[in-house]
C-alpha cells in the first residue's frame, strides 16, 4: 500500500477533488473513498489529509460546513465549489495527458525502441 504522502506531488489534492466531485463528504469518508477509488492502493492518513483539506478550502475550491454523520456524531463535511469543479477538470485533463505521454515512454513501439 502506497501513503499519499509518497505519491507525486500535486496527486492527493486531485484525489480529494475527485472524491468530492461524487457527493460531499467528511474527512474519514474521503479517505475511504479515496482507498476505494484506488482499489486499496493508497491510504491517505491524517497527517495528510487535513493539510490538504486546509489547502484546498483555502483555494476556495472546497468548502466546509459542520453537520451530522450517518451515525450522529459532529463531522466537518466538505463540498467542491464551482471553481474546484473548474481546476478538478483542468487537472484530470493535465494528468491524462501526463500518464499518455509515461505509457508512450515505458511502452515505446517496436519502430521507437
Amino acid at each position: 500500500m502506497t501513503d499519499a504522502a509518497v505519491v507525486m506531488q500535486g496527486t492527493l489534492d486531485l484525489l480529494i477533488l475527485k472524491a468530492l466531485s461524487l457527493a460531499p463528504m467528511h474527512g474519514w469518508g474521503i479517505t475511504n473513498r479515496i482507498k476505494q477509488l484506488s482499489r486499496e492502493s493508497f491510504r491517505v492518513g491524517q497527517g495528510s489529509l487535513y493539510p490538504a483539506l486546509h489547502r484546498l478550502e483555502k483555494q476556495s475550491w472546497i468548502k466546509s460546513e459542520w453537520d451530522l454523520s450517518d451515525n450522529k456524531q459532529r463531522a466537518k463535511f466538505y463540498r467542491l465549489t464551482p471553481a474546484g469543479k473548474k481546476h478538478l477538470v483542468q487537472e484530470q485533463s493535465r494528468w491524462t495527458q501526463f500518464v499518455d505521454a509515461m505509457a508512450a515512454i515505458m511502452k515505446p513501439r517496436d519502430s521507437e525502441a
